[in-house]
């Protein structure tokens, strides 16, 4: 049986889980392996549907969305479900459209092709949502 402090232990090693949603199937690969080879656990969907019901059956630290898939709105309606959830992922779009302009209050752009810069953006944002959990804790102390 493990002790408190062993428990406490492994969950430290776990690692960040993502889930990356796009229906193109090379740029979901691509980025798949480039989160894995960054160190994150990541799951995929290739669909809005998809990513809603895996967002309802396990929890993320972060969700990235491609902002058009099926339909023009479906990656906004995979954040807005995500940001819906108790547990508060941290959210972001991946886009190649110059010109789009979500929500920038509450999204970060992430282009593919920028994918030196990819790891570090998820990092910050991985980092930004514990922060805002630690101050959510604080504030109910």
């Amino acid at each position: 049986m493990l002790s408190s402090s062993q428990k406490t232990a492994g969950k430290e090693l776990e690692l960040a889980r993502v889930l990356l949603v796009d229906d193109d199937v090379t740029s979901r690969l691509t980025l798949k392996t480039v989160l894995e080879a960054g160190g994150y656990c990541v799951d995929s969907a290739a669909s809005a549907a998809e990513a809603v019901g895996k967002l309802d059956e396990r929890q993320y630290e972060l969700v990235l969305s491609d902002l058009q898939m099926e339909s023009p709105e479906a990656g906004l309606k995979v954040l807005a479900h995500a940001r819906l959830m108790d547990y508060k992922p941290a959210t972001a779009i991946l886009t190649t459209y110059q010109n789009e302009r979500p929500d920038a209050r509450r999204s970060v752009l992430i282009k593919p092709e920028a994918l030196p810069e990819l790891l570090s953006k998820v990092a910050d944002l991985i980092s930004q949502r514990a922060a805002r959990i630690v101050e959510r804790q604080l504030r109910h102390a």
